[in-house]
């Protein structure tokens, strides 16, 4: 969703480097002199730093449940089109396609949006299609990772009732999320490791406030990465129970500095709420 600051940072970086080569201007003299080949060979290089720094730098937070302390740089963003949902003994519901957006409005501070097509697809009441609630929070990191320091951020999200509730596309009131979450890296990035959680706001008829935890586990190669997490939660209704489950899931690197996301994963308290569940989605920072 790295040395988790500087791996983001030069995510973007080299994104926008990649495009500057794009788009490269009319070149100085001292370039003319060398062959045309060997400049092809420097942009090809370069090229290669890219896509393997995206790789090594994979992201925390989407395409799992369980996400991270690290907000976007400062005058950076990055963007996703994404499809999520859970299939429970009921049917389906979701959100997709979806777009989410980040951007560093401040160092260490980050504005979050997430504007959905919701769906619901449950057995006997018919399918359901259109606009859900939409997310809007701000991600501030106030504990920067050391040798013996995790990161440390605190993440609150607000859910606007935006969705019909009466189609089962939205909440029909504003939830609020109020997490903290924690990040420590290993072996110079190959390895990261994140968790925590958080306490939902969850008004309504019938509705029960809730937690959330999850913790995660991820290794970070050169063109892609792979993760697993463990996650659980109370019960968010009247007459529901707990649920625990687990995603894995990963992300690859696409040409122009896409990555591909994506997640699969089902129950294990509760299984009928959670029978299977997935994330794929498409990737991009600027």
């Amino acid at each position: 969703m790295e040395a988790r600051g500087k791996g983001r940072e030069s995510k973007t970086t080299n994104v926008k480097m990649e495009l500057d080569l794009a788009f490269e201007p009319q070149r100085p003299y001292c370039l003319k002199r060398h062959s045309r080949s060997f400049i092809k060979a420097i942009i090809s290089a370069l090229r290669y730093i890219v896509f393997a720094t995206v790789a090594i730098s994979a992201l925390a937070g989407p395409p799992f449940r369980t996400d991270d302390p690290e907000p976007v740089p400062y005058q950076h963003g990055e963007v996703y089109m994404f499809s999520s949902g859970t299939q429970g003994s009921g049917g389906w519901s979701g959100v997709g396609p979806a777009g989410e957006a980040n951007y560093g409005i401040l160092p260490d501070t980050q504005f979050h949006l997430v504007m959905p097509i919701a769906y619901d697809v449950s057995s006997g009441a018919g399918n359901h299609f259109g606009y859900g609630d939409t997310e809007v929070g701000v991600k501030y990191r106030f504990v920067h990772q050391t040798d013996s320091l995790p990161d440390i951020g605190i993440f609150p999200m607000v859910e606007i009732p935006t969705g019909d509730q009466n189609k089962g596309l939205g909440n029909g009131a504003a939830q609020y999320y109020l997490p903290v979450w924690i990040q420590k890296d290993f072996d110079d990035g190959k390895w990261t490791s994140y968790g925590g959680g958080g306490y939902w706001i969850n008004p309504g008829l019938g509705n029960k406030n809730w937690w959330f935890t999850g913790a995660l586990l991820q290794r970070n190669f050169d063109a892609f990465f792979l993760g697993a997490e463990v996650f659980h939660a109370t019960a968010n209704t009247v007459g529901s129970g707990s649920s625990t489950g687990f995603n894995v899931g990963g992300g690859v690197n696409l040409e122009k500095g896409f990555q591909l996301l994506w997640s699969a994963g089902s129950g294990i308290q509760n299984h009928g709420a959670n029978r299977f569940s997935y994330y794929l989605g498409l990737y991009r920072a600027f």
